[in-house]
């Protein structure tokens, strides 16, 4: 099932298109999130800050992917995180009420939104697996397999945060890696 023209009409009616330059933030921690998000360009990433001002990244969404925050959004309840753009982007944003009503209308968008989502799902899961079961190298060389292009995207502080590990232990793999393929 494909969306027709009046459908893609009826979409763009309740769209906002958001732009957002290189570290604007699209949420900030203590806002509640109303809204779906869909990346049609750039990169945002998802991330919180601990007690001790650390930044602990939970996502990154590129191009076609949804960003935001789904415990807020469905619980009304201020938000843990912040999002902002890794780059300059463009976001799709949909209030919550305005989405809800084209996935019951369009079952076309409906059907998109659930394949986007078990993307998201899968990768979410794959992501639980790799942190708990693989070493800092296997988490890097696992994370540059599954998303090559984030790997020049992101600056590396920002993907050893997201591997739960420090920029050294990052900085020491690749080092690592670049002398194993030099021999």
């Amino acid at each position: 099932m494909t969306l027709t023209d009046e459908d893609w009409a009826v979409i763009g009616s309740v769209c906002i298109i958001k732009k957002l330059r290189k570290h604007q933030f699209l949420l900030q921690e203590g806002d509640v999130w109303r809204y779906h998000a869909f990346i049609c360009k750039g990169c945002l990433r998802r991330y919180s800050i601990d007690a001790k001002g650390i930044e602990h990244v939970i996502q990154f969404s590129i191009e076609n992917w949804w960003a935001g925050d789904r415990d807020s959004l469905m619980n009304k309840t201020p938000s843990k995180y912040n999002i902002d753009a890794i780059e300059d982007s463009v976001v799709l944003v949909i209030r919550n009420e305005d989405f809800e009503t084209l996935c019951r209308q369009i079952p076309a968008f409906n059907n998109l939104v659930n394949q986007i989502l078990f993307r998201s799902l899968n990768a979410s899961q794959e992501r639980i697996n790799s942190t708990i079961s693989l070493t800092a190298e296997e988490k890097y060389l696992h994370f540059i397999n599954t998303f090559p292009a984030l790997a020049n995207r992101v600056p590396r502080h920002m993907i050893a945060s997201y591997l739960g590990i420090t920029p050294e232990t990052l900085s020491r793999i690749k080092s690592n890696l670049s002398k194993q393929k030099r021999e």
